[in-house]
């Protein structure tokens, strides 16, 4: 009854999210390998067992504090400016979206440089988007406190993502990805276990506020790895998206150098853009996934000790 009154006070919710927020970080700073053990053990219920792991939320904890540790390939792939070197090295120049400019700090930006419709981004983390669908209805003051606001923090800290901590911050401006009908195009997110695309978790309904995730192997069959996949109706149909067999060719691509990597893009007329490489989904604390899927999944990628 007490926990029920404590989250409908949001005073009380936002002092408790932001006291959160400072332990994590000042955890993080201390220590990525206890701030990692703190939160799995919070998410999950069960202690981090880094001498043993078997799910993919465990081998990715493992990954975080080892392979991916100060490693430079994983630092200039999660890096969400640099990736785009990467990219042009694999041979993939045509799926990069439109880059209109990049900054080292909010006030070198020439906002009236800039299209009726883009998206700004900062390369250090995760969630640092903007979006103007329309300069004149944009609120510029807001965006520049956001920008402001994220540029000053070390996003690696949240949640010990070591693999976000050597990017030298920055903020881009990408042209806005919009289907011929005007509608935010659907996210398609490739696993790929140990240098090879498995399946794709498909995105849809963003713009309603309500997405829904299914999951589809290459062949397009529909696969029960999370609630919305398994609880679907018996009559659920989804088409085969144009571009689709060309996406999961990217996806093999790019990831051949890394044991896991969430390769993720957008399908727009039926054209492959890349939108980043993820190695940490979730920061590895993925509750969405059916708990044998995070075991499956765990099965499926091999460690360097395993090998």
């Amino acid at each position: 009854m007490l926990k029920k009154i404590v989250k409908k006070n949001k005073v009380i919710m936002n002092l408790y999210h932001r006291v959160d927020l400072r332990y994590r970080i000042l955890l993080s700073t201390i220590s990525p390998e206890l701030s990692s053990k703190f939160l799995y053990k919070r998410a999950f219920a069960k202690k981090l067992d880094l001498n043993n792991p078997i799910t993919l939320n465990e081998k990715l904890m493992w990954l975080k504090l080892n392979t991916y540790y100060n490693n430079p390939l994983i630092t200039k792939c999660a890096d969400k400016y640099m990736v785009r070197d990467y990219i042009k090295e694999c041979g993939c120049n045509e799926i990069l979206n439109d880059l209109i400019a990049s900054w080292d700090s909010v006030d070198e930006i020439d906002w009236a440089s800039l299209p009726n419709k883009f998206a700004l981004k900062c390369n250090h983390g995760s969630g640092y988007n903007i979006i103007c669908t329309d300069k004149k209805e944009f609120d510029i003051d807001n965006a520049k406190a956001k920008l402001s606001k994220w540029m000053k923090e070390d996003y690696w800290r949240h949640y010990a993502e070591v693999n976000y901590k050597y990017i030298k911050k920055k903020i881009i401006c990408e042209k806005y990805i919009e289907t011929d009908s005007g509608f935010l195009p659907d996210d398609y997110k490739v696993y790929c276990f140990n240098g090879k695309p498995w399946c794709v978790m498909v995105c849809v309904g963003r713009e309603s506020g309500h997405p829904k995730y299914y999951f589809f192997d290459r062949n397009w069959s529909l696969l029960p790895l999370n609630k919305d996949s398994r609880n679907v109706s018996k009559d659920f149909y989804m088409d085969k998206p144009e571009g689709i067999d060309g996406l999961f060719k990217y996806a093999e691509m790019l990831c051949k150098p890394f044991p896991f990597v969430r390769a993720d893009f957008y399908l727009a007329n039926g054209k492959t853009i890349f939108g980043e490489l993820t190695f940490t989904p979730a920061g590895a604390l993925d509750s969405n996934r059916l708990p044998e899927t995070d075991i499956k999944f765990g099965q499926m990628l091999c460690l360097s000790s395993e090998k």
